[in-house]
């Protein structure tokens, strides 16, 4: 099937930085960073022809969410479905060419799908709870579906019936954890697959099997996991799935494993646990073109979330399991076979970009396709890929890329052209010797109208994870234009335990959070301030979140002349306490060397909380009332240390936020305090 289209010329350009703006263009700021239109989800048809996505617009104004298709001619504009007016989000094209979607359109989420026009809406299930994300089979004639049930339940009705139920008490006995996950208390349902077969007419059509069914956890997994979590077998009578077994460990383990559940005539078949033999993270099943080979990715030492992910391919007549691209320094994000079976495609972070890769699964050779930016999603078509990418100063657009990896990438979207006569900051890239003499990365970015000659206020920015990167990429939480075009230089350093070099780099922060990321973080200011003379390092604050928030107290303590102010976004203030309270235990015993009660670890070796008595820099504390990852008690108890001594402080609380602030409003009123606070110690509003 095609969807029609309007044609249209459509803007195309190379993913390069902007020229250098006049003096006269008005600088980027906050208030167009959230109403900058979100693009996000492409997906291409199955003969190549078309790409369809989700865009969100104007999100500050209240915004709304739609779906836009494309086609892929050179000569056409995209042009809104008619299906997005009673909301319409997750489209998803079957094999033989059918456009599927999630709507609530009937009261709950529910799948749907469209006719050729991208008018007509028609009902695809019809259950008694909402669909979650949904999976097509290969040969389009069943659909699997994710759902959140109350396991004991004996169908999906008593489930739904449970969570209409008023009790006469608000009372929650737990026997167990999780109690609480990210941003949500835990309330007795898990996530799991059910599996129809599709009519000719393409409707859900006889009661679900529930295929996960007596399975103990969650598939996806909570809180972050999508449909690639599960997937039909090419014959399409089973499914693979990707979860972990709660029992009593789920907190601290992350033996994540992949199963294959047969569904037969009769019912189900024998679950079989295909990495069993694996007690760390396995996950993200693709099947080879032909079927034969089953693609995933494993990691190697249990409870490390951040280990590299290793390419594991098995034949799935013979069960045998081999490994390729061992010696592949880089840990490659959700895999896609190439249509001949020959390679697979993968994305990974590579110092300070992130990078599409070709892997040849004969050889294990690996090829860089992409360059600078951050590649954010890839589809394939016959000539080559559609590719969501961003950068530091542009926002997801469509790319066109060919096969050939010299060639750029054209862009053939371009949702906001109220940017193009904005004023962005210059990034440079740049290296200096940390840590143990090792080579650490980072960016420095001139301010919007940068003039040669002159000084500017910096903002230090930390990035979070630890393992993560502030790099050649767009954010709507930490973006770097935002400062720049308030007219402050920034500087963000890759200290080690970020990724995207190594994962020896990576693994060096575990056990390590106060000395070595510190010296980094050292060294990197110094070496700015030696080698850029447009920093004024007299008026300077740093920002971080999460453990870039943590850094922030811990700068405070042992760094304490380096910044006139500083803001700690949710970030960790007493190390031992954080093992007691947050839910993923796994995270702080890796990173501590161990639990909270035990010898041998790291929590009071670099806890912020023993070096308070050395605090004297203004500090604004910011938290999430719903954040449990990093819980509100450690922001309010390093403001009450800040105010018992007497530093200048505030105290930023968003109740309805967790570990982000993702709401529009709430996100121009942090923006609207931090850039106060800002402009008070080290802009012109400072003294």
């Amino acid at each position: 099937m095609r969807l029609s289209a309007l044609v249209c010329a459509a803007a195309a350009a190379a993913l390069v930085l902007p020229a250098a703006a006049s003096a006269q263009d008005r600088p980027f700021t906050y208030q167009d960073m959230l109403n900058v239109n979100r693009l996000s989800d492409p997906q291409v048809s199955p003969d190549g022809d078309q790409v369809v996505y989700g865009l969100r617009t104007t999100p500050l104004s209240g915004g709304s969410s739609s779906l836009y298709i494309l086609d892929l001619d050179g000569e056409s504009e995209p042009r809104r479905l008619a299906i997005s007016d009673d909301g319409a989000s997750t489209a998803r094209w079957s094999a033989d060419g059918q456009l599927f979607f999630l709507s609530n359109r009937s009261g709950s989420s529910q799948v749907w799908r469209t006719d050729e026009a991208g008018e007509v809406a028609v009902q695809v299930t019809d259950l008694p709870v909402d669909v979650q994300t949904y999976q097509l089979s290969p040969a389009a004639d069943r659909i699997a579906v994710a759902a959140a049930v109350f396991p004991d339940c004996p169908d999906l009705a008593c489930t739904a019936a449970r969570l209409d139920e008023e009790p006469d008490n608000s009372g929650t006995l737990y026997t167990q954890l999780f109690v609480r996950h990210w941003d949500q208390w835990t309330d007795g349902t898990r996530n799991h697959v059910f599996v129809m077969d599709l009519s000719g007419q393409g409707v859900a059509d006889g009661e679900p099997v529930w295929a996960t069914r007596d399975f103990d956890g969650d598939t996806p997994s909570r809180p972050f996991g999508d449909e690639s979590a599960f997937t039909f077998t090419p014959d399409g009578n089973g499914i693979v799935f990707a979860s972990r077994e709660a029992g009593t460990s789920e907190p601290w383990s992350t033996d994540f494993d992949i199963y294959l559940q047969p569904i037969e005539a009769e019912g189900l078949g024998e679950r079989v646990n295909l990495t069993d033999s694996n007690p760390a993270w396995d996950a993200g099943p693709v099947f080879s073109p032909d079927g034969r080979t089953m693609a995933y990715r494993a990691m190697s030492r249990p409870g490390f979330e951040a280990d590299q992910w290793q390419i594991m391919l098995r034949d799935m007549d013979t069960g045998q399991v081999r490994q390729i691209a061992a010696n592949w320094d880089r840990s490659p994000d959700s895999l896609q076979w190439s249509a001949n079976g020959n390679s697979l495609y993968a994305t990974a972070y590579d110092t300070g970009q992130v990078k599409l890769f070709e892997i040849d699964v004969i050889s294990g050779s690996v090829i860089p396709i992409t360059g600078e930016g951050h590649v954010a999603a890839v589809e394939q078509t016959p000539s080559g890929f559609i590719l969501a990418m961003d950068s530091l100063t542009s926002p997801v657009a469509l790319y066109r890329k060919t096969f050939r990896g010299r060639e750029m990438p054209i862009r053939i979207t371009d949702h906001n052209p109220q940017l193009d006569d904005l004023a962005f900051g210059e990034p440079e890239q740049f290296t200096f010797q940390g840590w143990n003499d090792e080579t650490v990365h980072g960016y420095v970015i001139k301010p919007a109208n940068y003039v040669e000659g002159g000084t500017y206020p910096v903002a230090f920015l930390i990035h979070g994870g630890p393992q993560g990167s502030f790099g050649n990429s767009w954010s709507y939480r930490w973006n770097p234009s935002t400062y720049t075009g308030a007219g402050y230089a920034v500087v963000m350093i890759d200290f080690h335990g970020s990724v995207g070099y190594g994962q020896a780099f990576t693994d060096a922060i575990s056990g390590h959070w106060g000395d070595r990321p510190l010296e980094d973080l050292q060294k990197g200011w110094e070496h700015a301030l030696d080698t850029y003379e447009f920093l004024d390092g007299g008026r300077a604050c740093a920002l971080g979140a999460s453990y870039g928030g943590y850094m922030i107290n811990w700068i405070a303590g042992n760094w304490p002349d380096a910044f006139q102010c500083m803001v700690n976004h949710d970030g960790v203030f007493d190390t031992r306490f954080m093992g007691y309270s947050t839910e993923e235990l796994w995270f702080t015993e890796w990173e501590n060397r161990g639990s909270p009660w035990e010898r041998g670890t790291t929590y009071e070796e670099f806890n912020p909380v023993n070096h308070v008595q050395n605090w004297r820099t203004p500090m604004m504390v910011i938290q999430g009332g719903r954040d449990y990852r990093v819980p509100t008690d450690q922001s309010i108890a390093a403001f009450t240390a800040l105010q018992r001594r007497g530093i200048e402080s505030q105290f930023l609380y968003f109740p309805d936020e967790n570990h982000w602030v993702l709401q529009p409003r709430n996100s121009l009123r942090w923006h609207t305090e931090v850039f106060g606070w800002l402009d008070r110690h080290i802009g012109e509003g400072a003294e």
